[in-house]
């Protein structure tokens, strides 16, 4: 009888680590299957989640001009506007490339140029998931930096302001979602990182235009990226959620639809794409809202507004050329 008792509990306990296994994790949702799960317990365990992305990733344009021989300047705009101008020792990439022409920086920190800082926020994210941990995006881009690269002050704008489709109201409730399905070749978390990375780098930048999501936004699964108070005081796109923080360790990816277009905006459409790149990576279909707020409200903010370029100075591959 004792033998048929301890036969019976040890099933028990084999059908109770069963159940444990297959088990959703502590927020009571799936932290996914395959690689998905791979890929997520390699990004959460290399300090790699998106928190650890968006940690001090920014620099100021007058921090580079200060001492701009501090860092490795990569410069991605086209080879016709660099040439035309660009900071005194950057070096030319594309996006497409910034892995490659990391590898010549000599240890010092990168900092990447572009013409508004939304490009860059998806080197950046390349960049810092493959080791580039104090890679930057120069803040504002180029247009920062001196006012013959300008592309900032004609693309704020105000079109939400008294727009229907900009609301002051509640944001809706959030549901939950399963992960994405990753296709990859590799089974280790390094490989199916690398290959998610390559994939994102080259589907280039994705962006999408303010005036387009603004009129039809129930085409998009769109998400503010602001804090609370704020979009409380300046409102939002209508049907926008906020999710927000966003980790993989705390499970708040579970709350995008893998079957939308996943729309992210911010104050300058920086943040956004660095989301945008690093939601790309995990497998959705992302983009991010060019110019962010700044685009839809420009007259109503009070703050993390774009306040003009400096006069900073630069030099030109084109006029060197025609002087020789």
């Amino acid at each position: 009888m004792k033998s048929k008792t301890r036969f019976f509990l040890i099933l028990l306990a084999l059908a109770a680590a069963m159940l444990a296994g297959c088990s959703e994790d502590t927020t009571g949702t799936s932290v996914g299957d395959g690689s998905f799960a791979t890929l997520r317990t390699y990004l959460i365990e290399n300090d790699l989640d998106l928190p650890d992305i968006l940690s001090s990733w920014t620099i100021l344009a007058s921090d580079v001009e200060a001492n701009p021989s501090m860092y490795y300047i990569m410069d991605i705009r086209a080879d016709s506007t660099y040439d035309r101008g660009h900071i005194d020792g950057a070096v030319l990439s594309t996006l497409g490339s910034i892995l490659t022409d990391a590898t010549q920086c000599g240890g010092k920190p990168i900092v990447v140029a572009c013409l508004s800082g939304q490009v860059a926020g998806h080197a950046v994210a390349a960049l810092r998931l493959s080791g580039y941990s104090d890679a930057k995006v120069l803040k504002w881009g180029m247009s920062a930096w001196n006012a013959d690269f300008d592309v900032w002050t004609r693309n704020t704008g105000s079109s939400a302001v008294g727009d229907d489709n900009w609301s002051m109201g509640d944001l809706p409730a959030l549901a939950s979602y399963e992960y994405p399905s990753l296709v990859t070749t590799a089974t280790d978390g390094a490989g199916i990182l690398a290959e998610r990375v390559a994939a994102m780098l080259a589907g280039d930048f994705q962006g999408v235009n303010s005036s387009t999501v603004l009129a039809t936004p129930s085409n998009y699964f769109l998400n503010i990226y602001l804090d609370a108070t704020d979009v409380t005081t300046y409102g939002h796109i209508d049907g926008s959620y906020r999710i927000h923080p966003l980790s993989l360790a705390g499970n708040e990816f579970k709350h995008y639809n893998p079957d939308e277009t996943v729309v992210t905006y911010c104050w300058s459409g920086q943040t956004s794409s660095v989301v945008t790149a690093y939601l790309t990576v995990l497998g959705y279909d992302a983009k991010s809202l060019k110019y962010g707020v700044n685009s839809l409200i420009y007259s109503e903010l009070a703050a993390h507004n774009w306040t003009g370029p400096a006069d900073y100075s630069y030099v030109s591959t084109t006029l060197a050329l025609m002087a020789n």
